[in-house]
């Protein structure tokens, strides 16, 4: 599912950090070590078809790295 991010992400919080992440080891092999947090936020997406929802968003973040992995985690609306 591809789509787009149009709206800040607002209400950001921290889910896990280091080795309280499952994918920590994938992650580190595939971009690099760093201090891993998997996060979660709330923002407005809109997808290829051009439907615009509000959305719960996980991804994994490092810094120096970024954000990688973000995915919708469910339609709020």
């Amino acid at each position: 599912m591809h789509f787009e991010i149009i709206s800040k992400i607002e209400d950001i919080k921290t889910i896990a950090v280091g080795g309280r992440i499952r994918d920590i080891m994938r992650l580190q092999k595939q971009y690099g070590s760093g201090r891993w947090r998997k996060l979660k936020g709330i923002a407005k997406v809109q997808f290829q078809s051009g439907r615009v929802c509000n959305t719960e968003l996980h991804w994994y973040e490092a810094h120096g790295i970024g954000r990688r992995k973000m995915k919708i985690k469910r339609i709020l609306d």
